[in-house]
């Protein structure tokens, strides 16, 4: 994204926090094409009958943005980062409703790294979802970086500049939630 569309994009946030519906309106078309990207990186790894397209996806986060309180967002990375988070929650959310009306058992998880997740199934994308929440609780940090680039695919330093910390620290913090997210996966998959 040009220099100065992104501060554009900043520009329009600080209005919208401020109570002006219209700026997240006139954000939207700046931050599209980046939010198709996410969707698609999104929903490449749900089951292939998925009844969410990309675009849908786009626009059922775009609602629950419109819908609900404006949010402190820093700048077109953290924007980037809650869109991805509410990708990733309205995903979670039709898993639940299709494995509740489903009413499917069992998790089985085949998960060497966590960059190499294979989640194609709704049972896996629940357990990951469980996982991270739990992660999150533990370390807040090292949750909000999982999520940022795994689901967001943001780079170290877009996290590093939305979470103002140290790029050794974000790279370290991923370290470790990897880590300690294959150890949990793997109790899930034994279950």
């Amino acid at each position: 994204m040009p220099e100065d569309q992104s501060g554009q994009v900043t520009e329009l946030l600080r209005h919208w926090k401020q109570g002006d519906e219209k700026a997240l309106r006139a954000l939207v078309p700046l931050v599209y094409k980046e939010l198709r990207r996410l969707a698609h990186y999104h929903l490449r790894s749900e089951r292939s009958d998925h009844t969410l397209q990309s675009t849908a996806l786009v626009h059922e986060a775009y609602l629950r943005l419109l819908g609900g309180q404006p949010v402190e967002l820093q700048n077109r990375a953290h924007f980037v980062a809650v869109a991805s988070r509410l990708m990733r929650q309205i995903l979670v959310d039709y898993a639940r409703e299709r494995r509740a009306a489903k009413r499917d058992g069992g998790c089985r998880i085949a998960f060497e790294d966590l960059a190499a997740l294979p989640v194609t199934g709704d049972a896996e994308l629940l357990a990951l979802d469980s996982a991270l929440d739990e992660l999150t609780r533990i370390d807040e940090r090292q949750g909000k970086i999982v999520e940022m680039k795994f689901f967001g695919g943001l780079s170290a330093p877009e996290i590093s500049d939305v979470l103002g910390v140290s790029r050794a620290t974000v790279d370290r913090d991923w370290a470790t939630a990897r880590v300690w997210l294959h150890r949990q996966m793997s109790r899930t998959a034994e279950l």
